[in-house]
């Protein structure tokens, strides 16, 4: 199951950032030295308890005039009420309620959606309850009082949020059919592949790019076997600066990312694979999911004997932490090798849920390091006790070794390589874990 998503909004300087942080502690979900892997603190991984969640920062205001912020600030809430399932939020209790507030109030209320009315800057309860009994006036529930710099009252929100959550019901849990998400950038033709997949104009398409109001699930059926998939052209047509609209398209990549089994990430073959793609890109590699790169708009390439070899190698090295990605050229246009995606999808799929037994496992680590010597370091070499596969979606292997400091990042890449060569497992990535244990355990 996807994990439930949580949204902070609120008015400038009310410390969303501080919450943000330390709601998220130290695992900010893409700090990572992945090339192409965003390192905008928008979202982060969060657990609380035994519940996890993905957090998201709905992004930053710049006070220009009180008629910006109001405006940004429904933008924001706007973004939170479509792609959250609990909203944090966040109110100063020194600046006190300010109209702005009420005014964002009033749309999540609306909204029908959980809200956690959050007053910040309470640095001592006995000091600053009597004022945060005024945000009572908004009329969205209880406000609860913390302290994001002092990380006072954090525990009591994140019970709050997670109280919140929806509960899974059984026959969520049996819908066995496998989720698609269709990411990129806007105007790549995310929704024209939908479109040409369905038969029908069932999504709103048109030049501007970004016309696609929502995230919209589509059922498609190919041959007796049900997909859904998930739109996330979700971008609002708004004359906004540019890394707003980029925000939020990350913020609707990530939410769909979350549900989905394959993501289909569509690039406009004129274009080229661009930076926002490649973060994109790193979303779904980042959050362990089937990969397919779709580029799109095909038919609009003036071609030789040579140029999808070329095409393939300038994609490659742009998304180089994502070797395994499966790549598909079609057209939305005229439909050329649209039908195919579909085995596509399923072999990734199958390469996903693949599991491996044990024993052959060990066999191949072993060979593995008889062919290249594990690392040393100071006289100590490293050794590799035991390999087994405990998880698929990604397929995830614990290697069990004498000394985890010296299990390098290119000799765990090696192994990889090895168990790639054995079993293929494109168009997924593969996840080790790293276990000492101490040879007396042995």
């Amino acid at each position: 199951m996807s994990k439930p998503v949580v949204a902070i909004v609120g008015r400038p300087n009310v410390g969303k950032s501080t919450l943000f942080n330390a709601l998220a502690g130290e695992k900010i979900s893409i700090v990572k030295d992945t090339p192409g892997v965003t390192r905008d603190r928008i979202y982060a991984d969060v657990t609380w308890l035994d519940k996890e969640f993905t957090l998201i920062d709905t992004g930053g205001i710049e006070p220009d005039s009180k008629d910006v912020i109001l405006s940004q600030m429904r933008d924001q809430a706007q973004i939170a009420i479509d792609t959250a399932d609990v909203i944090i939020f966040i109110t100063d209790v020194r600046q006190g309620l300010v109209d702005a507030d009420s005014k964002v109030a009033d749309m999540l209320r609306r909204s029908k959606k959980p809200v956690i009315l959050t007053v910040n800057k309470v640095d001592s309860f006995e000091k600053f309850m009597p004022d945060v009994y005024e945000f009572y006036n908004l009329g969205i529930g209880d406000p609860h009082p913390v302290s994001a710099s002092s990380r006072l009252g954090i525990g009591d929100l994140l019970d709050e949020v997670i109280a919140e959550f929806p509960e899974h019901t059984g026959e969520i849990e049996e819908d066995t059919r496998p989720r698609i998400a269709i990411v990129g950038k806007p105007n790549v033709g995310k929704s024209s592949i939908i479109n040409r997949l369905l038969g029908e104009n069932r999504v709103i398409v048109s030049d501007i790019a970004g016309t696609t109001r929502d995230a919209i699930d589509t059922e498609i059926v190919h041959n007796g076997q049900e997909y859904i998939f998930i739109d996330t052209a979700g971008l609002r047509r708004k004359s906004k600066i540019k890394e707003d609209l980029e925000r939020y398209s990350i913020i609707r990549t990530v939410t769909a990312v979350e549900r989905a089994d394959v993501v289909l990430m569509v690039i406009d073959a004129v274009e080229g694979v661009t930076e926002q793609d490649a973060k994109i890109a790193g979303i779904a590699h980042d959050r362990g999911k089937g990969v397919i790169i779709v580029v799109n708009k095909w038919d609009a390439i003036e071609k030789n004997d040579k140029t999808m070899k070329e095409y393939e190698g300038k994609v490659r090295q742009i998304l180089s932490y994502m070797p395994y990605a499966e790549i598909m050229y079609v057209s939305a246009v005229t439909g050329q090798r649209l039908p195919k995606l579909f085995d596509m999808i399923d072999m990734v799929i199958q390469n996903q849920t693949l599991r491996i037994g044990t024993g052959v496992l060990n066999e191949i680590m072993m060979e593995a390091v008889a062919m290249q010597q594990p690392p040393s370091d100071k006289g100590k070499r490293l050794k590799l006790y035991y390999i087994t596969q405990v998880a698929v979606k990604p397929p995830t292997f614990v290697i069990f070794v004498n000394d985890k400091a010296l299990m390098h990042f290119s000799y765990t890449r090696y192994l990889e390589n090895k168990i790639r060569e054995a079993f293929g497992f494109k168009g997924t990535s593969l996840k080790f874990i790293i276990r000492e244990r101490k040879e007396k355990d042995q």
